[in-house]
């Protein structure tokens, strides 16, 4: 007869995987809230046309595979045993395939993806004000159903799909979660749907009415579910273990919840490939307010049969500005090069300006054909200085964030902790500190905080801790970065960015 350790000696975790726009990555949550094994891999975006944002579905789920397997097995050599499966995705990128072969049928649209923001424009003047009311977000440049209705319309190989039965339509975490369950699981989750722009915020359902008037057909949604339900089992023959799927949430409300955002006015910024400022205000819904664009009501978690919510802004981009600059433009080697050269100089009055608007702008103004711009440049402009202008731009543009969260909420926020990949940038958020004039706390371990957050709403229902709040209040202090700008000279510099915004922006106006 074979011995086994008893099930209690074994070190508990959860398989946290985090599906980003850029990157795939995956790691063992353990039962005091930490993080090992973690596995990366990135992956492509294509940009077909200045408004085409794209990737293959099949990457993603091979990066996702191969990933898990990875941490599965270093977990399997650490003696750590794992309970449960938990997904956090980008959110709004949409799928279609077919049931049958599991292949996609079309290239997965991004979020990002902007080819349908002049269409729908038209619906703006009928729509935004019921939609701002129901799903706390107007029309924008989101489009997965009409992206769906477009392909079921124009694409043979799509619309036979759909007459036989064989068609399957969701986002990246229905994706996931179809795949790693063998194709018996087609659902999405609160914080995933609300991002579509067809979620109804107080009733968690869809709004089929705004879904079905874009032309899609409600026969194709997926099934909503809380963030912590379980979302099937996960198949043996894929991973190699049969485990339940205890939580999936989309990315930046997983992120919320590790960074500590469980009472209103905690708010979080993540710094990834876009940037996003969130914040809970409840167990009701804060709905957008007029004259304050861009910031958007939304489920931050629905945990059983409560929900959550949370405020969101957000740039588009980032982490990818930083990026475009190295790999595209080849101004710098790495990103960590433009912090290293922005801490060698000071602001220059008059001097370089960047405007990070490389993929619209939605704060303060909804101008989706907004674009980037670098300014003030001499015959005196150094390396340095242009690196300066970058993080400037950026830290100026979560200024924007920030303010109109607090603006919409009705309250300044109560305190800012600080994750995602591009937190790592010390200068960046010295700059970030000074200009939003509050302190920022930079989390310990700030780059897994997505892939963190979704595991302990698994691990919750898993019983690896009682509740949230014991799992996040027990992670460690973070580094503190305060602001060293008098206030007068902070307000100087935001004038000088409001003007600079002006300008880009009304050069955008549509029409």
């Amino acid at each position: 007869m074979t011995a086994s350790a008893p099930r209690s000696t074994a070190r508990a975790g959860v398989l946290a995987i985090d599906e980003g726009t850029t990157g795939t990555r995956a790691g063992i949550v353990l039962d005091d809230g930490t993080v090992e094994h973690v596995r990366y891999r990135p992956i492509e975006v294509s940009h077909p046309d200045p408004l085409c944002v794209e990737q293959d579905p099949m990457e993603i789920w091979t990066a996702t595979l191969e990933v898990c397997r990875h941490v599965l097995a270093a977990a399997a050599d650490s003696g750590i045993e794992v309970r449960a499966v938990a997904l956090t995705t980008q959110r709004a990128t949409a799928i279609l395939w077919d049931r049958i072969t599991g292949l996609p049928l079309r290239q997965a649209v991004v979020w990002q993806d902007r080819r349908y923001a002049r269409d729908l424009l038209a619906y703006e003047a009928e729509w935004d004000e019921i939609l701002l009311a129901r799903t706390g977000r107007p029309v924008g440049s989101r489009a997965p159903f009409l992206w769906a209705a477009r392909q079921l319309a124009e694409q043979p190989e799509v619309a036979a799909a759909y007459r036989e039965g064989r068609l399957l339509f969701g986002t990246v975490d229905t994706w996931l979660i179809w795949q790693l369950t063998g194709g018996a699981g087609h659902a999405t989750t609160a914080s995933n749907a609300g991002s579509t722009g067809g979620y109804l915020l107080r009733e968690h359902a869809w709004d089929t009415e705004w879904i079905a008037h874009q032309g899609f057909p409600l026969d194709l949604l997926p099934q909503l579910c809380a963030d912590d339900a379980e979302l099937g089992h996960t198949d043996p023959g894929t991973l190699g273990i049969a485990v339940p799927i205890a939580a999936s949430m989309g990315d930046q409300h997983a992120a919320l919840l590790a960074l500590g955002g469980l009472a209103t006015g905690l708010g979080m910024c993540v710094l990834g490939t876009g940037a996003f400022v969130d914040v809970s205000t409840g167990d009701q819904p804060a709905l957008p307010r007029p004259g304050i664009a861009g910031v958007l009501a939304q489920p931050g978690w629905r945990q059983g049969d409560r929900t959550l919510f949370s405020l969101e802004a957000y740039a588009a981009t980032t982490g990818s500005a930083l990026r475009w600059l190295c790999e595209d433009l080849h101004l710098f080697d790495t990103p960590q090069q433009i912090g290293e050269l922005a801490a060698t100089t000071a602001h220059l009055p008059g001097g370089p300006r960047f405007f990070p608007a490389l993929a619209g702008v939605r704060v303060p103004v909804w101008r989706p054909a907004a674009t980037g711009a670098l300014t003030g440049l001499s015959l005196a402009t150094t390396r340095a200085d242009i690196a300066r202008a970058v993080l400037e731009g950026i830290a100026h543009s979560v200024c924007d964030l920030v303010d109109g969260v607090a603006a919409t909420m009705g309250a300044p926020l109560r305190r800012l902790r600080v994750g995602g990949g591009v937190s790592a940038s010390d200068q960046l958020l010295h700059i970030q500190a000074d200009l939003v004039g509050m302190e920022l706390e930079r989390v310990a371990d700030s780059a897994t905080a997505s892939l963190r957050g979704s595991a302990y709403l698994a691990g919750v229902g898993a019983g690896l801790w009682s509740s949230l709040g014991e799992v996040v209040d027990a992670q460690p202090a973070g580094r503190i970065f305060a602001p060293e700008t008098d206030p007068a000279v902070r307000e100087e510099w935001r004038s000088e960015w409001r003007a600079l915004s002006a300008a880009q922006l009304d050069d955008a106006l549509p029409g």
